[in-house]
């Protein structure tokens, strides 16, 4: 047992992936991949760099030696200067060009732009496995009625496969929104310490159309087709409200998608996954809370309150930048990605083992059809002769007394026995029953859920390559 404060999104909640992409380790391998880009770039724009110095560059870039960078940034005070000192003791040769024309900056904002661009494109998949598991649930239960509910009173029917468009729906106006930001993330690139390029046009003489193009050689090197044009000393903080407005936005609607399903575990039509060794209360033995939902809930509302850390901070940079960003900075983007991240694998699980009861479903719908059906009734009665609004108030009569004999006396719903009693409307009991039928009141809902599945669903997210996502889901 340790004796200091680890997060609980790396203990207990976020996959190993999501964690290493946030790791020191990640960040510091990072720094060296663009020290070697930058390096490469120099040289093939003409500066004094030689393969040889590249080639030692390279052969040390994942073995970073951590104990030196440590000792030297007790001296320095300085993380990067620490690490470009730390990594010229591995290259002699090439210490002298390592960070050459550049800022703290370079490596650390550029590093962090790769690292949400890697996330963002882990959550990618995981939105679209979530996504994928609902679909298929969704078109299973596309026809079997159920009670919809406003103001979480009965309201018209829907079906168990339309609700859970609902929920598809909102993840894909998500995805719609990350796919967007990924498509529009840029790198930071070689601005210099306040965004003008003067030490790199020092460095090249200042041939402008040189720095330009040693700007975007950097860029394609890590991968990113295009560079901020402008910028202070960082990219603009806007970028970080952005994307974490994007994960917000996954946050409420796995944050509703929780609480619909904790709703209806209470009614007992539909429960999350529950292993047979699971215990649900440590005094009540025979409950099953909805844990993982309300696990979902609890992360969610993290993120949501999470995502006004880096819009206060787009919003007070002074000038060209302050560096009251980076202690925030530190701890909000990375949590708040850990903790989608740890949503997804929930909503993974809970999507991909729900557990639906027929009986139960079917047996709220009738208690409550009587009084949906009471207008398909008196129609039915009208055309067989009878008064529209004299059969209008002997419904309203009977569906007072219908009602107090539930809510009053816990009695069952005989608002049907009653009509059937009353020779006003001519109708037997079976002939009633024959229009109260729970699928006589779902409207388009089977064919909505099919077109919205077939047609816009499941083709959005088929492009998406699933490999690499990690079954072992810490739910």
């Amino acid at each position: 047992m340790k004796n200091t404060y680890e997060s609980p999104l790396n203990t207990r909640y976020s996959s190993r992936e999501m964690q290493e992409l946030f790791s020191p380790d990640m960040k510091f391998r990072t720094w060296r991949r663009l020290w070697i880009a930058l390096a490469e770039a120099e040289r093939e724009l003409g500066l004094d760099i030689s393969e040889a110095q590249i080639e030692e560059l390279k052969k040390f870039k994942d073995q970073i030696n951590y104990e030196a960078a440590e000792e030297w940034e007790r001296q320095v005070r300085h993380d990067v200067m620490a690490h470009v000192h730390a990594y010229g003791q591995q290259c002699p040769s090439a210490k002298g060009i390592i960070h050459l024309g550049a800022t703290s900056c370079y490596v650390g904002d550029n590093t962090d732009i790769i690292i949400m661009r890697d996330a963002l494109e882990l959550i990618r998949k995981k939105l679209a496995a979530v996504i994928g598991r609902l679909s298929g649930f969704a078109l299973k239960y596309k026809a079997m009625p159920t009670l919809g509910f406003t103001h979480f009173q009965p309201a018209q029917l829907v079906t168990v496969g339309k609700r859970a468009c609902l929920w598809i729906q909102d993840l894909l106006i998500d995805l719609d929104d990350l796919e967007y930001i990924l498509s529009s993330m840029k790198l930071l690139g070689n601005k210099g310490t306040t965004g003008t390029q003067a030490s790199f046009m020092n460095l090249f003489d200042n041939d402008s159309e040189k720095v330009k193009k040693l700007e975007q050689l950097i860029a394609h090197k890590v991968g990113f087709d295009s560079v901020y044009p402008v910028s202070g000393q960082t990219y603009t903080r806007k970028q970080d409200s952005r994307i974490l407005n994007v994960l917000s936005g996954i946050a409420q609607s796995a944050s509703k998608f929780s609480c619909d399903i904790r709703l209806l575990q209470s009614m007992k039509e539909i429960e999350e996954p529950f292993e047979d060794k699971q215990i649900g209360s440590s005094a009540m033995a025979y409950k099953r809370n909805p844990m993982r939902s309300e696990r979902m809930a609890s992360l969610a509302r993290y993120v949501i309150t999470d995502c006004l850390n880096p819009a206060i901070t787009a919003a007070s940079q002074w000038f060209e930048r302050t560096l009251d960003d980076s202690a925030n900075k530190r701890i909000s983007i990375p949590e708040a990605f850990l903790a989608v991240d740890a949503i997804l694998n929930i909503y993974m699980n809970v999507a991909g083992g729900l557990v639906v009861y027929p009986k139960v479903i079917e047996k709220h719908v009738l208690e409550e059809l009587p009084f949906m059906a009471t207008e398909n009734i008196m129609m039915k009665a009208v055309k067989r002769g009878g008064d529209r609004q004299e059969l209008h108030e002997r419904i309203r009569l009977h569906s007072m007394e219908a009602g107090k004999q539930v809510k009053l006396y816990g009695l069952e719903n005989d608002l049907l026995e009653r009509i059937a009693g009353d020779d006003a409307f001519g109708l037997s009991m079976d002939e009633i029953l024959a229009v109260v039928k729970p699928s006589n009141y779902i409207g388009r809902s089977q064919e909505q859920v099919t077109e919205f599945i077939e047609e816009i669903a499941l083709p959005r997210i088929n492009s998406i390559d699933l490999e690499g996502i990690i079954s072992d889901l810490r739910v």
